[in-house]
């Protein structure tokens, strides 16, 4: 493919040298559909990334666009605060129908705010403001969010430093198989909850992805959950589980914690919870829980009426039928495994390991700066991909979950290309 230079000198003097996505990939977006992308040179890019999660149903999904049209066209509601609203009625509604009744979970709603880490904030507020103590457990490589109570909660060195004051309050434990299965699940942790001599204080709660997406593609057994759950029960600790990258079907179930049986006390989503790259977010937490004060957590932009509406069609679409979406899914991710297995068999000598769930899958290099450059001629040869992990060791695939089967065969075809061709 031919990539002509794009025009980007307003980019580079005007905003902020914060940016990032767009140093990996030097060229200019003009329009979307499904799983790709086309800059406005009319190049076309297969979409690995998608909207690093935030859109599961693809690129201007056509059946959640002509509801956000349709509803735009009437004048409804757009900004309505946490006003009632027949948008806000419609998504709470279909949300009970089709997401908890079914799998029965007892569940009360929040909408904290537009994004996942004002999720992750209201969900650590909480569990503080029910159980009366400040500690909170994280794991490492765990990535909640930039804001500063997230970031207390999150491994990752460089955004932590980002902070510019003390992160407090947070304590790291070992993720699992972070020992490399030498150290029994739990034997740390538990024993410093039993020891009065040990320094920690006793948590309000521990907050866990079931994959870790930012950390690397960390996938925790479905066993080391639920250990993790009953010590939650034994210690008087809340469990949170964040599930705004690996919720709304991305490791098949709508939860990612659906296949281990447990159900957590709180639960965080957001990403593609409206299905058309809105921003919205949920708190979901047990009704004994629910000890807020009117207006003790609000927020100017907690009532995002398009993203209700987007929201509510993808759910109706893709969520209706049962187990549908989620067999797809994972016979999607079993084509994406086959694929990795592939390209490790290729590059034994430069493979480490490939780890997933359903789309999310990871592909990790002994030479750390390898999946760097892998990311960079994929987009070079029309695949977008990013890195993950601590060192940015792993190149993360995050597919949409509507992509096709030619699409999935197509783009891996381009990443072992990509992996061939860089060393």
């Amino acid at each position: 493919m031919t990539i002509t230079q794009p025009d980007l000198s307003v980019f580079e003097t005007l905003e902020s040298e914060v940016r990032s996505y767009c140093r990996g990939w030097p060229t200019v977006f003009d329009r979307a559909r499904g799983s790709r992308m086309y800059d406005e040179d009319g190049h076309a890019y297969l979409d690995f990334f998608a909207g690093a999660g935030s859109l599961n149903y693809g690129h201007n999904n056509p059946v959640l666009k002509r509801a956000l049209i349709d509803y735009l066209e009437r004048d409804g509601v757009t900004h309505g605060l946490d006003m009632s609203t027949s948008a806000k009625r419609a998504f709470l509604q279909t949300f009970q129908d089709l997401v908890l009744r079914p799998r029965d979970l007892p569940y009360k709603v929040m909408f904290p705010g537009p994004t996942g880490t004002n999720a992750v904030e209201s969900a650590l507020k909480l569990a503080r403001k029910v159980k009366g103590r400040e500690s909170i457990v994280s794991f490492t490589n765990a990535f909640h969010g930039m804001s500063l109570g997230s970031l207390a909660v999150t491994g990752n060195a460089f955004k932590r430093a980002g902070a510019g004051i003390p992160l407090v309050h947070g304590t790291p434990m070992p993720f699992d198989n972070y020992f490399d299965g030498q150290v029994p699940d739990f034997l740390w942790f538990e024993r410093l909850l039993e020891d009065q001599g040990s320094g920690l204080n006793k948590p309000a709660a521990v907050i866990v992805e079931s994959v870790q997406g930012e950390g690397g593609i960390n996938v925790a057994r479905p066993e080391w959950l639920r250990a993790l759950a009953e010590l939650c029960e034994r210690q008087d600790m809340l469990l949170i589980v964040d599930d705004i990258q690996m919720g709304c079907g991305r490791t098949g179930a709508f939860f990612s914690f659906e296949e281990s049986g447990i159900v957590p006390d709180i639960v965080t989503v957001s990403k593609s919870i409206s299905g058309y790259g809105l921003p919205m977010s949920l708190c979901l937490f047990k009704p004994e829980l629910d000890i807020w004060e009117p207006g003790e957590h609000n927020g100017t932009f907690r009532g995002n009426n398009p993203a209700f509406v987007t929201a509510t069609a993808a759910l109706e679409t893709y969520w209706a039928d049962g187990s549908a979406m989620e067999k797809q899914t994972r016979t999607r991710g079993e084509q994406v495994e086959q694929g990795l297995i592939s390209i490790t068999e290729e590059n034994l000598a430069d493979v480490k390991e490939y780890r997933g769930r359903g789309l999310v899958w990871g592909i990790e290099f002994k030479d750390p700066e390898r999946a760097g450059r892998i990311c960079a001629r994929a987009f070079e040869l029309g695949l977008l991909v990013e890195t993950s992990g601590p060192q940015g060791e792993v190149v993360k695939l995050l597919p949409a979950l509507t992509i096709t089967p030619e699409e999935l065969d197509e783009g891996l075809t381009v990443l072992a290309r990509a992996v061939r061709e860089t060393v």
